[in-house]
């Protein structure tokens, strides 16, 4: 049987509704560190639990342009060297994303497999998941369309559905044709389809030859390959970054995959995937992933808890205490406390539309916003006056830059910064301090081995983050 190499092709968006206030859409929750393995976010792991597959390539993520600099660090983190990362101007759902990253994939060999996983999902037993990918491969190669199907364990409402034509059996790895998809049921219909086996959840993981899928999108939506191969032709690298054309991109069919081509083509197969996989899709499936202690309860951060059960409890700083309660959600960030009862906790998504639609900032921002250089974080913001705490990784630097309607004062409290200012530079120690006038072009840079921290104030007429003239920057941020 002829070898094909295997391609991870990993999706990167989401906008970070469902597991708010720690996930947002400035830091959704794949590149959080939620699953059952802590040390690593879901994004790194879904990339390195597929590291020991037989012929397995370089990944090709497919991520905006707000998150890229996050993707291409926590990629690295892992000692990835060789990816590629796709810029997607604007969302089109996953047919879209699939085809060009397909394309971007014939570009690296002659007709990989592809493998296409979510960033964001839990999987507890990564040899399982390994055995099915490799049953897997054997369908590809015979041209199938394959998708993975989750036997229910429970009825679920929170999940697509996949009927086969045959039941499914999680004692063997036989895959089954597909006769339909079904959108999240009622409660009624999944208690119905739990009891029928030729009905599984919906994985979102598939694999399939590169050339294969193209040959069915080209069937089902000539418009999604055209533009598609239009917008990588047209794409313009940009440091680790690959950016696809905006205007050919935008014009595909804003349609998921399953639509586009898994419900239409007459190659699809769905294989049983027994190996504790989970989407993370709510703060309930969160604590059910997470290591508990003898009550039930998991706890993070400064936490003290009394007669308190079956409870997930997580503090970024200050000191929660628990007593007396049960079944509850409780989530304390620098900006926003979330208190749920666990079997309510899908409603999160509908309180961050509210808090979109009132445009209140912390339904979509993090008081911590990470930027290529390290992360700053705002501790008082005010109308006209703003205190921050920068954070600059070492050897790294900021861009050039002036401000027309702020101030800055810089003060230096763990390491060292020099600092560019007009036409002269710097160094400053702990606990020294210079001030930026407003108009001035200048930059700060940490020259040292460890991390920079300082505190910025900012006054003026107006300290919002888009008061900045870019002179010069390392990260192609001029436009």
């Amino acid at each position: 049987m002829k070898s094909n190499k295997v391609i991870p092709i990993i999706m990167c968006g989401g906008s970070g509704t469902r597991l708010w206030p720690l996930s947002r859409e400035s830091f959704p929750k794949q590149f959080l560190s939620i699953g059952a393995d802590q040390s690593n976010s879901l994004l790194q792991n879904t990339q390195l639990r597929i590291s020991s597959l037989d012929d397995v390539s370089n990944p090709i993520l497919v991520c905006n342009e707000e998150h890229r600099f996050i993707v291409a660090e926590q990629i690295r983190e892992i000692n990835i060297k060789n990816y590629s990362i796709l810029l997607e101007p604007v969302g089109r759902n996953t047919a879209a994303a699939i085809t060009v990253a397909a394309m971007k994939a014939l570009h690296q060999e002659e007709d990989p497999i592809l493998l296409v996983m979510a960033s964001d999902h839990e999987i507890k037993d990564d040899q399982l998941f390994l055995k099915a990918l490799k049953v897997g491969i054997s369908y590809a190669l015979k041209n199938r369309l394959v998708t993975f199907g989750i036997l229910p364990t429970s009825p679920e409402t929170g999940y697509g559905y996949i009927k086969s034509k045959k039941p499914l059996s999680n004692s063997n790895f036989k895959g089954e044709k597909i006769e339909q998809f079904l959108e999240k049921p009622s409660l009624d219909e999944a208690k119905k389809l739990m009891k029928d086996k030729r009905y599984s959840w919906n994985s979102g993981i598939f694999m399939f030859k590169a050339k294969t899928l193209l040959t069915e999108i080209q069937k089902f939506e000539p418009d999604i390959y055209k533009h598609c191969k239009e917008s990588l032709s047209k794409s313009i690298k940009d440091l680790d970054f690959q950016r696809l054309d905006k205007f050919a991109f935008e014009n595909c069919p804003n349609i998921s995959f399953d639509i586009a081509v898994m419900e239409k083509t007459n190659i699809g197969t769905v294989l049983p995937l027994n190996c504790g996989w989970n989407d993370i899709g709510s703060w309930k499936t969160v604590w059910e992933n997470s290591k508990k202690d003898e009550d039930g309860n998991f706890c993070k951060g400064k936490v003290i808890s009394e007669k308190t059960e079956n409870c997930y409890l997580r503090s970024e700083n200050k000191l929660l205490v628990a007593i007396g309660i049960n079944n509850l959600i409780v989530v304390d960030t620098n900006d926003a406390i979330l208190v749920s009862n666990k079997n309510d906790s899908q409603l999160v998504k509908n309180v961050v539309k509210t808090l979109k639609a009132r445009n209140i900032n912390e339904g979509q921002k993090h008081s911590k916003i990470f930027r290529p250089w390290g992360h700053y974080q705002t501790i008082v913001d005010r109308s006209r006056w703003q205190v921050k705490l920068i954070y600059v990784k070492p050897g790294e630097k900021l861009s050039l830059q002036m401000h027309h309607h702020r101030s800055e004062h810089w003060v230096v409290v763990d390491g060292t910064a020099k600092v560019e200012l007009d036409n002269t530079t710097k160094i400053l120690a702990e606990n020294e301090s210079i001030y930026i006038p407003l108009g001035s072009k200048h930059r700060l840079i940490n020259p040292g081995k460890i991390g920079l921290i300082l505190i910025e104030v900012q006054s003026g007429s107006y300290v919002g983050e888009d008061d900045i003239v870019r002179f010069e920057d390392k990260y192609g941020r001029i436009k």
